[in-house]
């Protein structure tokens, strides 16, 4: 691998060099000969319903001279006085117009709902039409998520996308959300996650770690993103469009473009909003009468006389205390600000855009914890004056702060706690622990004081420079570096526990970094040979990502204050340090042609080299073919057909593979033991295991009547996963917990997504869109040779989908005793995996969106309505122990008789694990709701603005569901949940 990567380093030496040398040309291009006889034409450009339109482009016809309008729609060209000037516009019908000797021109669009299949589309690298894709590729743009008050952009994806699966991570700011593209295909976590590339920057998308309240769920790489400063986001699901990314494509690969300047003129915008954020819902839990009564009445069942250690609340405890936990707990109000400026710019040749944002967000939970972001970014965008040299820099630099609680859980135990139980503080604002005591209990709120600080720098650059060799010919590289920085500190102090614990102050310091950077030198090559059009590309890609993490524990702090100041701590404990490694190489081409604009096939081919595997398993190959008909453009189907406006015909075959799995697990690895000198193995080494492989087939179809009024596509894919890498469980007398191997599964995807869009109403003053998805994805275990000896005999079931949950059969109560009962499949009297032979599915059966878009002059609302069906769990039923529990045990007959035996928590234990508990746990969610008023341009300019829009936001404002739970998308239990309704009002101002 060595060897390789210093021939490919000398390659790209050798082509930056041709750079250098190629940019003084580019820069002192000659400018065009003046043309004689010119007179300056001035205009304004408008829409039917006479507003301006910034950003049209005016060309002189058959030549490449052109400007285009400014935010008021004003242009200004100099033409002789016979030309003639062509107007285009993305969404409107192109008009040429003679000059005959005219000085003003006004002008005025009309829409064209056929012309939105012309829009760009990101294809990662290169760019294709909704039109004449061959691959299948989602997207949104600024307009539909840049007003969310979401921290990740990809939390504003939910519900927006054909086969893109979104739950959000948790209700804290920051938490990582679960996102898959078509399905689970690795029996691995952590290599089911999608490839995040930022203006060309790959990123690693796996979940940082915290020691706060965000737990397991990990912190979000991209919150340090703004949501206002993002163009598109586009997601390829199928083999043609992520084949070309080779085995970084086969979970899907997310592309986020940030927006660019504007190309005449200058402009200031200015954005705020700020709202709040509830937790929409609460459980219909026992008062303090009710909840005391069925106490009571448990120990009466079992015959037990109640004492202050059994029955501390019916003893101990005011019997006349009510506390709402719910309130008390997720009761709070959190507070979200957002503020962001752009200032943008350019003439003929350049562009550019300055912005910076802040973000802010509390919580509903008790405690002062707060999330901030502050970001920057930059775009500049050059091309010569003769139109062959071309240079475009991103940069996006962001800082957030997390202020939370750590160790601390707040969670449903909380919530659930008895009605009259003691408070949780003293009047002085210390924890109250006499009163818990005094019942053999802890204060609930342990650790109370504990935080956890934690703050992320993550820097993204590229700069992409292409230049034209010869006509058809171009060389383009694509050089990219970032930086994410992620510093812990968790306090806890010692009086966030019992004094009778003798807790010291301890710190937990954790610091983690990753550094990445990557050159993508391309030649890109065009031509047209009659009818026949082709498109090539071959490029190579030299990626460099080292990581590094370092975590360690002080304790013995004298006081509360010296806590995370390392030179006071007595003992510095379990420290650990980390440096990681990870290059990649890669040689990819594709060759796109098309036949008359009526017959496309594009061919995708690359070569990946990765450092995570052996000598003999280094390099592997993938590759795609993608093709498509638009048979309306036929004459026969022409003729026959002719409300038929559009009709496409695509497929897709390919392989994409697999290497997210950890860093050197091919060799042996050692760690230093705690005394000088000595070195014990900390894992095995394999050196033959190999690629993790994904073909993915698929076949689509596109129609668009009444000139594309509505559309409809409607897609059929399969994805099958094979020679799966895991780390592999070994027996505890090996002295090693895993082995890095491939296993001999295959896990396959298979489904349907549909997607339609209608413009339903469109006149002067009034427009009515709508668009809608619906998925109906399988994901299923079709094989794994031997699983019943394997170590995964209890965790999957072949013919079925890898997220199960296996149960026992339900059988009633029993008519003795009044407990649940489970049935015991092979009466050997013991309850195992052998007699859990129900296999419940967890996955969704299908998902989707409904997005509306009305405009009525000025006003403009937004509406996004989210569907799901599946199933989930309740297991708040178990009365007569102390914890409250729904209400509805009282009046159901279902419920097994109160009690607090042991003999019925074991009932319950079984039960929780049977059938019995699942529930419909579908929902429609009122995603999100905006309502806009533009104040128009002539009361703007008025008062000496451009513009002035006035915005109201609402997310998850309303959740139909037959779920008796807190939140449906949190289903294992009840007493979870996920989503914050918030309610933000805000302005936004352009100069």
């Amino acid at each position: 691998m060595k060897n390789n990567y210093s021939c490919h380093t000398y390659v790209a030496l050798i082509i930056i060099g041709g750079i250098l040398l190629l940019l003084p040309k580019a820069a002192h291009a000659a400018n065009p000969t003046p043309l004689l006889l010119q007179q300056q034409i001035t205009g304004t450009v408008t829409d039917q319903n006479g507003l301006s339109i910034p950003g049209v482009s005016i060309i002189l016809k058959d030549t490449k001279r052109g400007v285009v309008t400014n935010l008021e729609g004003e242009y200004r060209i100099t033409a002789s006085a016979n030309a003639t000037l062509v107007f285009s516009y993305i969404g409107y019908k192109t008009r040429e117009v003679p000059i005959d000797g005219r000085e003003v021109i006004n002008i005025q669009l009309e829409e064209d709902i056929a012309a939105l299949g012309e829009v760009q589309i990101n294809a990662g690298y290169y760019n294709t039409t909704k039109r004449e894709s061959t691959g299948n590729i989602a997207r949104v743009t600024a307009e539909e998520i840049e007003l969310q008050p979401v921290v990740s952009p990809i939390q504003a994806l939910q519900g927006r996308m054909a086969g893109v699966e979104i739950i959000p991570g948790g209700s804290n700011p920051g938490t990582a959300p679960t996102i898959r593209i078509r399905g689970t295909n690795s029996l691995r976590q952590e290599g089911n996650l999608p490839l995040y590339i930022i203006d060309g920057v790959p990123i690693n998308s796996t979940p940082i770690e915290t020691n706060s309240v965000i737990g397991s769920a990990g912190i979000d790489p991209l919150n340090n993103l703004s949501v206002s400063n993002i163009e598109s986001i586009e997601v390829l699901k199928d083999a043609d469009a992520t084949a070309i990314y080779g085995s970084r494509g086969a979970n899907g690969v997310i592309l986020i473009t940030t927006k660019k300047g504007r190309k005449i003129g200058t402009g200031l915008e200015a954005r705020f909003y700020t709202g709040v954020a509830t937790v929409p819902n609460r459980l219909d839990l026992l008062n303090t009468q009710q909840y005391l009564a069925v106490r009571k009445q448990a120990f009466e069942n079992d015959g037990v006389a109640p004492t202050e250690r059994n029955a501390y609340d019916l003893l101990l405890w005011d019997q006349d205390r009510y506390t709402d936990w719910q309130d008390f707990l997720f009761g709070g109000t959190a507070e979200t600000t957002n503020a962001n400026l752009t200032f943008s710019g350019g003439e003929k040749n350049t562009s550019f855009r300055l912005g910076g944002s802040y973000f802010s967000q509390g919580t509903v939970y008790p405690g002062e914890y707060d999330y901030q972001k502050v970001t920057g970014d930059f775009n500049l965008n050059h091309h010569s004056t003769n139109g062959k040299f071309h240079i475009n820099l991103a940069v996006n630099y962001g800082v957030d702060v997390n202020n939370l609680v750590g160790n601390l859980n707040l969670n449903s135990s909380v919530s659930r706690l008895p009605p009259n139980a003691p408070t949780i503080f003293n009047e002085d604002g210390t924890l109250n622990w006499e009163d818990w005591a005094l019942a053999g209990l802890t204060n609930p709120m342990e650790g109370y004081y504990n935080t956890t600080e934690t703050q992320t720098n993550n820097f993204i650059s590229n700069a992409t420079l292409s230049y034209e060799v010869v006509k058809g010919l171009e060389f383009k590289t694509s050089l990219g570096y970032s930086y994410y920085n992620s510093e812990e500190l968790w306090k806890q102090p010692k009086r966030s526990y019992s004094p009778s614990d003798g807790f010291p102050n301890m710190s937990t310091h954790s610091t983690s970094n990753r550094t990445s950077w990557i050159i993508e030198p391309q030649l890109i090559y065009t031509s047209n040979f009659g009818k026949l059009s082709l498109n090539a590309l071959l490029g190579t890609t030299f990626q460099d990502n080292s990581g590094r993490q370092l975590r360690f524990q002080g304790s013995g702090y004298a006081s509360e204050t010296l806590i995370g100041n390392v030179a006071a701590a007595e003992n510095i404990l379990n420290a650990r340090n980390q440096q990681s490694e990870y290059r990649y190489n890669a040689l990819f081409s594709r060759i796109g042609l098309n036949y008359d604009k009526k017959y496309y096939i594009n061919f995708t081919g690359r070569r990946d080299g990765s450092s995570r595997f052996g000598p003999n398993n280094r390099f592997a190959n993938f590759g795609a073919i993608g093709t498509a008909w638009i048979f309306t453009e036929e004459n026969l189907i022409k003729n026959a057909l002719p409300f038929l406006s559009f009709g496409k015909l695509r497929g897709s075959y390919g392989t994409t593979g697999n290497d997210q799995i950890g860093d050197y697990g091919y060799l042996d690895a050692y760690e230093a033991t705690t005394g000088p000198g000595g070195l014990y193995p900390t894992a095995l080494a394999n050196p033959d295991y190999s690629w993790e492989v994904n073909k993915k087939l698929e076949v689509g179809l596109e129609l668009g009547f009444l000139e594309d009024r509505f559309r409809i596509a409607i897609s059929r894919y399969q994805n099958r996963s094979s020679n799966q890498l895991v780390g592999y469980p070994l027996p505890y007398i090996t002295g090693f917990t895993t082995v890095q191997a491939n296993l001999p599964a295959t896990v396959e995807n298979r489904g349907w997504e549909i997607e339609a869009s209608s413009n339903t109403i469109t006149t002067k003053n009034f427009q009515w869109q709508t668009s809608f998805n619906l998925s109906f994805p399988r994901n299923e275990l079709i094989s794994y040779p031997g699983i019943e000896q394997s170590s995964y005999a209890n965790t999957y079931r072949v013919g079925h989908p890898l997220n199960i949950s296996l149960l026992y059969e339900y059988t009633g109560l029993d008519p003795e005793t009044g407990f649940y009962t489970v049935k015991d499949i092979n009466d050997d009297g013991s309850y195992d995996y052998e007699d859990r032979i129900i296999i419940q599915d967890l996955n969704r059966k299908y998902y989707g969106g409904i997005t509306n878009n009305l405009r009525f002059k000025n006003f403009s609302l937004q509406c996004l309505v989210e569907f799901v069906k599946q199933e989930g769990k309740n297991t708040l039923f178990n009365a007569g122990r102390d914890a409250n529990v729904l209400a509805m045990v009282l009046s159901n007959e279902r419920y097994q008789e109160y009690s607090q035996t042991s003999r019925a928590t074991t009932a319950f234990n079984r039960v929780v694990n049977s059938n019995f508990p699942v529930e419909d746990a579908s929902f429609l969610r009122l995603k999100t709701v905006s309502i806009n008023y533009n104040l128009g341009n002539s009361f703007s300019k008025k008062i000496g603005l451009e513009n002035i829009r006035l915005f109201l936001h609402g997310q998850n404002l309303f959740t139909i569901t037959p779920y008796n739970g807190l939140d449906p998308d949190e289903s294992n239990s009840g007493s979870g949940f996920r989503n914050l309704r918030s309610i933000t009002a805000g302005i936004q101002v352009n100069l």
